[in-house]
């Protein structure tokens, strides 16, 4: 009973196909003898939910909705005794809401899929022994045995042998990514060949699998404001639509004339309008491992007319290699300096500090005791370790060292990243990591200019690696050796401008120009919680490929929305016209009524069916 008054699709369903059999009856009159018009059989199955949902609109929740309007004219056709008509409007309507269901079904596919293909059990090897587990239950360092055929159950790093993997669910990639040694996996992809090892990086309920669902939901929870305004003007024009059957009424003496502008004027395909294409075009995006928080971020990211990157983590593939150790005092070695490092960035989330971590353990370092840890998104961060204050940084003071800075300047002309090692308030050494461009990144930025969107580089890197690595990606204007709040800064220049900015990072450094912007979009996979809270979407895999496609599709959804609006208002006016002159009764008002929900719904779905364009990448 609840699934039938709450308009479950499957039952709604069976309800649909009885009712088309009782009309077919009714309008044949093949039953004629029957002491009940077959009619009947449409209005209460199909009908009693919409009188339902009207009575709790206006009694539970104060609200007209346009299911009261297709009520009154449900009691409007069965009191005057036009039974096939009330069966056919209830009937109509309820094949309408199936086709919204399906659309909004559609969308929400990758929802189901992605907690369907969540993974259950994991292999874990310890104490040199194999045994299954529950996934939940595997821990960060966790060593795991993964073999062909299976999922993988955390994200993290393979230690030994090779696979292919099965990157679908979360890049929407057909083919296969061969893996191996040093290579990051991530939940819910598929080992497709070969048998390997790997280290857990997170923990499950914080994989990128998980997150992506997470996110997908909270995406389905919001309205962007143009659905909104949709909603408050449907209620407008259901007041509208009584007061014009009431004046037809009066002024043509004609009940049947006043009870089919009551079915024309329900304004359905204007509600269908908006929701539908946003959830269309949210479903698209989550295909390709793009998660849009919103659909107020919809609306935004649809404007935007700049792109503003950040560079280690987005433009790079945020896994940076420890280049050199320098040491600057005689007190300490090299190895001294990176164990230093190590244990001052041992709770940093920032993909510098993981790459000394991750070199330090490699050698068999293990980490000491730190304490009076402090984190700045702006200077790096610092501790006590063995008794020494440590700082680990960018910048640090070298003045009084020739040498230290000619070598220190050396990396930096090649476009690497320097990190400055500070023991009880002197600089005693430097760490200096360079990180790889990311393959797609130059055609990314090549794609975006030709869009029309203008892409520039927002850095706390140095001058010299900031220019090396716009350069080689195409971008023309950066600005380097920012701090967080000098990208803020930087974002609202181009607001006050009028230009739609969107920041695209991953740090905790980036949070605050994430939340300045006019859309943030964050790096998923290796970006940092705050990054991602901060964000209004998040590329799930860390691809950035798909950035021009992204931006692509929220522009044809809003042009969607607005046809979709227009279409509705146009094909609802006529409808009224058509009616209060007697063209329409109202079995063809509601046809009429119907094609343009019809239309608003298939016209949206359409942007399920989109792909990138890979004429470029081919």
């Amino acid at each position: 009973m609840k699934k039938w008054l709450e308009n479950e699709p499957k039952v709604t369903l069976v309800c649909v196909g009885i009712s088309v059999v009782s009309l077919i009856l009714s309008i044949t009159g093949v039953l004629r003898g029957l002491p009940a018009d077959p009619a009947w059989a449409a209005i209460v199955l199909c009908g009693t939910p919409i009188l339902v949902g009207a009575f709790k609109g206006v009694v539970f929740e104060h609200d007209i909705k346009a299911d009261l309007l297709v009520s009154l004219a449900l009691i409007a056709s069965a009191a005057t005794g036009e039974n096939f008509a009330a069966g056919e409007v209830a009937l109509i309507m309820q094949i309408g809401s199936l086709l919204e269901d399906y659309t909004s079904g559609k969308a929400g596919e990758s929802i189901e899929k992605l907690i369907k293909l969540t993974p259950q059990t994991a292999r874990v090897i310890r104490d040199g022994k194999e045994s299954m587990i529950p996934a939940e239950e595997v821990k960060v360092g966790d060593v795991l045995s993964v073999i062909a055929g299976e999922t993988i159950p955390v994200d993290g790093t393979i230690l030994s042998g090779s696979t292919t993997i099965d990157q679908s669910v979360m890049t929407g990639e057909s083919l296969p990514v061969d893996k191996t040694a040093g290579d990051t996996v991530s939940s819910g992809t598929i080992n497709r060949f070969g048998t390997f090892t790997m280290r857990c990086d997170r923990e499950s309920e914080d994989s990128s699998l998980q997150r992506m669902v997470r996110l997908t939901k909270e995406a389905e929870e919001n309205k962007a404001p143009i659905v909104k305004a949709a909603d408050r003007w449907a209620t407008w024009l259901v007041v509208i639509a009584l007061s014009c059957a009431v004046i037809t009424g009066l002024a043509t003496h004609d009940f049947m004339r006043a009870v089919t502008v009551l079915v024309v004027f329900c304004p359905c395909a204007f509600i269908l309008a908006t929701p539908t294409a946003v959830m269309a075009g949210i479903g698209n995006a989550a295909r390709y491992g793009i998660i849009i928080r919103s659909g107020d971020a919809l609306e935004r990211l649809s404007r935007i007319k700049c792109v503003a990157f950040d560079k280690t983590g987005t433009l790079t593939c945020g896994r940076p290699q420890v280049r050199e150790t320098v040491s600057y005092d005689k007190r300490f070695t090299e190895d001294d300096i990176l164990r230093l490092a190590a244990n001052a960035e041992q709770k940093s989330e920032h993909p510098l500090g993981k790459a000394i971590c991750r070199l330090y353990t490699e050698r068999g370092g293990r980490y000491e005791d730190a304490t009076d840890f402090m984190m700045s998104a702006a200077h790096g961060v610092s501790c006590t370790v063995d008794g020494i204050a440590v700082t680990v940084g960018k910048s640090c003071d070298i003045s009084g060292t020739d040498t230290a800075r000619r070598k220190a300047d050396e990396q930096l002309s090649r476009g690497a990243t320097v990190v400055y090692v500070g023991a009880d308030g002197t600089t005693v050494g430097h760490i200096a990591l360079s990180d790889k461009v990311r393959d797609d990144a130059a055609q990314t930025v090549k794609e975006l200019k030709a869009a029309g969107i203008t892409p520039t580089l927002l850095t706390g890197d140095n001058a010299a690696a900031a220019g090396h690595i716009a350069a080689s990606v195409g971008i023309d204007t950066f600005r380097s050796d920012l701090l967080p709040e000098d990208k803020m800064r930087i974002i609202k220049e181009y607001s006050d401008k009028g230009e739609a900015v969107c920041m695209i990072g991953d740090g905790v450094n980036d949070a605050l120009a994430l939340t300045s912007a006019d859309a943030g979009i964050a790096m998923g996979g290796i970006g940092s919680d705050i990054a991602i809270g901060a964000a209004d979407a998040v590329l799930v895999s860390d691809d950035i490929k798909y950035l021009p496609y992204l931006f692509d599709m929220m522009q044809r959804v809003m042009k969607k929305i607005k046809v979709n609006i227009i279409a509705s208002l146009i094909i609802n006016l006529s409808a009224v016209l058509l009616s209060a002159f007697g063209v329409l009764t109202p079995i063809t008002g509601a046809l009429w009524h119907n094609f343009g929900s019809v239309f608003v719904v298939v016209n949206a779905a359409m942007l399920l069916r989109a792909v990138p364009c890979q004429k470029s990448r081919s």
